[in-house]
């Protein structure tokens, strides 16, 4: 199982949204270049990367996140997403030194990106994000919800040969009280694709559980950013070293 501290990054800054509102913001860093320098100097073995701008459509952090790139890409595993909603995107950052790409919600909207990214990129480094309120698919950086069940279309992109799913249930996001892992599990178990459990962690005992479920791995933001456990502390829980 994989951890993935995560760097989400809002008009260049490091930054964690409550349940996925833009007005609900709490900055961390202004060095997100440094914070993933020192996730790798604390073991961590992938990064979690995030362009809330381009999620939301009203800006771009593409150069700061290809300095990112530069800085750790050679020893952290980095996962982007944020904002890639067309193959044209994709291939501007394609040869980024990027381990996955996450397409978000445009693959219920464009249901020809997932062949096209998988043709353009290949399997190991196409994921979809799933954002879910109640079950149904968030569209455009979660500011409006779809009518679409995530469990239906995780099932369809895993048919399309997509392996890897990161999944959050955005009323838990940022609020540390733990995440939908009977959600993770279904999800997992539908379509046959590694899922990746996001949003609510809040303690070690977060991972414990979700470590347990067997999911793919687990991302964790603003528990590590205020305190209630350290990545290392993550580390021992989540993967036993």
């Amino acid at each position: 199982m994989d951890l993935f501290p995560a760097i989400d990054i809002r008009f260049g800054r490091v930054v964690r949204l409550a349940q996925g509102e833009a007005g609900r913001e709490t900055r961390y860093d202004d060095d997100p270049v440094a914070l993933a320098e020192r996730f790798g100097m604390q073991g961590a073995r992938w990064l979690h990367l995030v362009d809330l701008d381009r999620a939301f459509g009203d800006g771009d952090n593409s150069g700061l996140i290809g300095r990112i790139v530069t800085r750790v890409g050679s020893h952290l595993r980095i996962q982007l997403g944020g904002g890639l909603r067309t193959i044209d995107r994709l291939r501007e950052v394609q040869d980024l030194e990027v381990t996955r790409f996450i397409l978000g919600s445009a693959v219920v909207t464009n249901p020809e990106l997932v062949p096209q990214a998988l043709g353009l990129l290949g399997q190991p480094r196409v994921a979809v994000g799933l954002d879910a309120r109640n079950g149904l698919v968030a569209l455009r950086g979660w500011q409006e919800t779809s009518t679409v069940m995530a469990r239906d279309v995780a099932i369809r992109v895993a048919g399309e040969g997509v392996r890897t799913i990161v999944y959050t249930d955005i009323a838990r996001d940022g609020m540390l009280a733990g995440p939908d892992f009977v959600g993770a599990v279904e999800l997992q178990s539908a379509s046959g694709a590694g899922v990746i459990l996001s949003g609510g962690v809040g303690s070690l005992d977060d991972l414990l559980r979700a470590r347990a479920t067997a999911v793919a791995g687990v991302i964790v933001g603003r528990a590590l950013y205020e305190g209630r456990f350290t990545l290392p502390e993550a580390l021992t829980a989540l993967l036993d070293i």
